[in-house]
């Protein structure tokens, strides 16, 4: 039982489980009905996902302090009463069930989910043994 982090979009790993989109907007172009079947997402939560304005700013960033400024921003976003009783949630589902989280982004390194990993850890998620992930 463990999270996967992952890039919506690819092809699914075995036992991955349920894949939750922490995506701010659906993909474009897909129908919902076929999100699931083409790898994108099997649930929706974009309670996750940076504001619209948060990601702007992560997507225009281009140094490291612009990058830095972008994660204080998310991290306050995530410490909301909402955002951070989903974190735990997940982070205690991770003992129980197999499951994913993920995003569009190719590089996880300059994405939200990698911030999102940390703040799971923190709270003691498990996480699937795999080299790529942890």
């Amino acid at each position: 039982m463990a999270i996967r982090i992952v890039r919506l979009g690819t092809s699914r790993a075995a036992g991955e489980g349920t894949r939750i989109g922490t995506v701010r907007r659906p993909p474009r172009g897909v129908p919902k009905a076929e999100f699931a079947s083409r790898d994108w997402y099997d649930v929706w939560f974009p309670n996750l996902a940076p504001s619209l304005e948060t990601m702007k700013q992560a997507q225009a960033a281009r140094t490291p302090a612009q990058w830095n400024a972008f994660v204080r921003k998310y991290k306050a976003e995530m410490a909301a009463p909402d955002a951070s009783h989903a974190i735990e949630l997940l982070a205690k589902l991770s003992h129980h069930s197999d499951f994913s989280v993920g995003c569009y982004c190719e590089d996880e390194s300059h994405c939200h989910r990698s911030i999102l990993r940390e703040l799971l850890r923190g709270k003691g998620a498990k996480f699937a043994a795999c080299a790529s992930e942890d």
